[in-house]
């Protein structure tokens, strides 16, 4: 009996040990290559600024690395493939600290309102650098869309532009507090540090 018992044992040894296997290689073929990931992420800027863009991306462990560095002042990240949907982004190279400073937070596991909270608290003090001056994240996501590695293209996204003015408000700008017509521009968090314009274009797909 304990032979049997001993062989049992090693049987479903081996076969947790392949079944680990197997869903570790499975997981890492699932991570897009790095020149995938550098071709996606900056389909959310323009044309003209693809070329000299920063780019991060992520491991195959899923840390967030630096693929490619820039000469120009447009930042992109890759889609995060652990996340549902898809969604890329560029951003204006003045809003790094404000960005860097939302991952440090996010990877502590501060939740939205406390990111919020510890991000307006530094940017007061003046830990925080904000832009002086308007600065423009781009976002290409959906639900659906990915990346055709055939045509170098995503498919199925749509775009939205956010113009971030630190304390901005709707006096100081003349923008609504909502969309005053499918797509157009209003102001998002006025009076805040994250005081941002939004203008998302109807959906497309």
């Amino acid at each position: 009996m304990y032979l049997v018992y001993r062989i049992n044992r090693f049987i479903m040894k081996s076969f947790y040990s392949i079944f680990i296997l197997i869903v570790t290689i499975s997981c890492n073929a699932q991570v897009p290559t790095k020149e995938e990931q550098i071709g996606a992420a900056v389909q959310s800027v323009l044309e003209n600024d693809r070329d000299g863009a920063k780019v991060y991306g992520y491991d195959p462990q899923g840390k967030l690395i630096t693929l490619r560095d820039g000469n120009n002042e447009m930042i992109c990240i890759a889609d995060d493939h652990n996340i549902d949907g898809f969604s890329v982004a560029c951003y204006h190279k003045t809003l790094e600290m404000f960005m860097d400073r939302g991952r440090e937070l996010k990877a502590e596991s501060k939740n939205h309102a406390e990111i919020y909270e510890i991000r307006e608290r530094e940017v007061r003090s003046g830990k925080l650098k904000m832009p002086k001056t308007a600065a423009t994240l781009h976002v290409l996501s959906g639900p659906t869309a990915k990346y055709n590695k055939a045509t170098g293209l995503v498919e199925n996204a749509n775009l939205r532009y956010v113009v971030y003015i630190p304390y901005a408000t709707a006096e100081s700008t003349g923008l609504p507090l909502k969309p005053a017509v499918p797509g157009g521009p209003w102001i998002m968090d006025p009076g805040t540090h994250r005081a941002h314009i939004m203008v998302t274009p109807p959906a497309q797909h």
